[in-house]
């Protein structure tokens, strides 16, 4: 997916451990029948496979986490062996390196519209 010329210094890949969260967001869908939405599916596909994520991906990510915060006071969130389906969900978008993650492309993309925008006057 071509990336638009001010962001080519940003790495839109998701690290390894955002890789292995969603992985570990499929495997808990497995194994209880639960949790997640098509989209957090898919979202954790492409998490687990590494593909390159677009900034609209990352700032709905960075919408996901903010309204999903509330689920980590959840009954059983974190609990391995009988995971909640907000944490199951959790992990399908990256779990909390994933969401440290996309605030920190978030600041970076928002940063090089500024700029960009002061080059443009």
């Amino acid at each position: 997916m071509p990336v638009a010329k001010k962001y080519k210094h940003i790495n839109f890949k998701p690290p390894v451990e955002i890789a292995r969260a969603g992985e570990k967001g499929l495997k808990f869908r497995r194994m209880f029948k639960r949790g997640g939405t098509p989209v957090g599916i898919m979202r954790a596909r492409d998490l687990k496979n590494r593909r390159t994520l677009s900034p609209s991906t990352i700032m709905r990510m960075v919408s996901f986490f903010s309204r999903h915060a509330v689920d980590k006071k959840g009954k059983d969130y974190g609990n391995e062996k009988r995971p909640s389906n907000g944490y199951i969900a959790w992990l399908l978008w990256g779990g909390d390196p994933g969401f440290k993650w996309a605030l920190k492309i978030k600041r970076e993309i928002k940063l090089a519209d500024r700029q960009s925008k002061s080059k443009s006057k």
